[in-house]
């Protein structure tokens, strides 16, 4: 498992000392509002995408613009996914 650079090992030492500082009963409590602290942040972050989008179609700004390019983009990843994917089977 492979998650920001970090081992499987090493987020089990991560999770080995957050137990013995803040205690086995805690822990749930602080990932809840750690959850929560996300869910607001995402939140915040859609609502400001959703602001920005309708003062550009408020000031006539064509948004199809920047769907266009965001589809491209997605088609690029999928085909440099594709050929990643196939390079990795080639290398086992």
């Amino acid at each position: 498992m492979q998650l920001l650079f970090i081992s499987g090992a090493e987020i089990v030492f991560i999770l080995f000392i957050a137990v013995m500082v803040f205690g086995a009963d805690k822990l749930p409590g602080i990932a809840k509002g750690l959850g929560k602290g996300m869910r607001q942040l995402r939140d915040a972050t859609d609502d400001i995408k959703r602001e920005i989008q309708k003062s550009a179609e408020k000031q006539g700004i064509d948004t199809e613009f920047t769907q266009d390019i965001k589809k491209e983009l997605d088609d690029v990843k999928k085909n440099v996914d594709d050929v990643a994917g196939t390079i990795r089977r080639s290398t086992k």
